[in-house]
């Protein structure tokens, strides 16, 4: 399978938003507070030659592309891919949601990703409205939009604690936008579905991929050699469609991070054999 493996650099620290974001919804990022520099020479020691960051990691590099760019020429590491999130369902807001995304986008496309991926649709105090898939829908074409303009090729990426979780919410949002589809095992999982079926369902719409595993009790995420997801059907389901392209694998948090990516590469070296 002529894949090419990159590891989230997320784990390297706490994560979470910019507290700022509270009152001003351009700032309210995604970020791992860590040492992100760290993180990619520990991804490229571990063996993998990708990386995603956050958004709210990549705009500490706005205006200053060159010094990640190093790193990561150092390290054998390309970026694959930035990610992003937001409510996308309420209009007053929706405005400075897509102009942060589209800064993020930008520097991602200046240091060479490939991909733009997002996450979100909010679960509102009262309910789901009736129109809230297709206000995500509508939304989420917007950052097709903003992949475009940049370069990039642009992702949904269902979330626990968002209005699309299980599979049947996965298959309406799917309804109401182009947008390509990043299945995430993990949540997947945890959400009610079966990551290998939700592959070949949504098979001509995959081009990008986050590998994750998660156990149920306690609630947590794990390298990809443990836990309660059955990774062999996932990764035989990704050969079945033929899946070529970049996978990146996901560890929230760990208490060696380095540890965690080796695992993970272990694990996937056996699982996929010569690539």
């Amino acid at each position: 399978m002529p894949v090419k493996l990159a590891y989230h650099a997320n784990c390297w620290g706490p994560l979470g938003g910019n507290a700022v974001g509270v009152t001003s919804i351009t700032q309210l990022t995604y970020r791992t507070f860590g040492d992100m520099e760290q993180a990619i020479r520990e991804i490229g020691a571990a063996g993998y030659v990708g990386t995603e960051l956050f958004d709210g990691n990549l705009l500490d590099y706005e205006g200053r592309i060159g010094d990640l760019r190093a790193v990561l020429d150092q390290s054998g590491v390309v970026l694959v891919a930035g990610y992003s999130g937001a409510n996308f369902i309420f209009d007053d807001i929706l405005g400075e949601e897509l102009v942060r995304i589209e800064r993020a986008a930008a520097v991602a496309a200046e240091l060479g990703a490939e991909h733009l991926v997002v996450g979100g649709g909010a679960k509102r105090a009262n309910g789901r409205q009736a129109d809230d898939f297709k206000r995500l829908g509508a939304a989420l074409d917007k950052v097709i939009d903003i992949g475009a303009k940049t370069g990039l090729r642009a992702h949904y990426h269902p979330h626990l604690s968002t209005i699309v979780e299980g599979p049947e919410e996965v298959r309406e949002i799917f309804r109401h936008t182009a947008i390509d589809f990043c299945p995430d095992t993990a949540h997947l999982a945890a959400a009610g579905g079966d990551p290998a079926a939700q592959i070949r369902e949504f098979k001509d719409r995959i081009s990008y991929v986050h590998l994750k595993g998660w156990q149920r009790d306690p609630f947590a995420f794990t390298p990809l050699d443990r836990g309660d997801v059955d990774m062999a059907p996932i990764v035989e389901a990704l050969k079945d469609i033929g899946f070529s392209g970049w996978i990146t694998t996901e560890l929230d948090a760990w208490a060696d991070p380095r540890q965690g990516a080796v695992l993970s590469m272990d694990y996937l070296n056996k699982a996929m054999g010569p690539r």
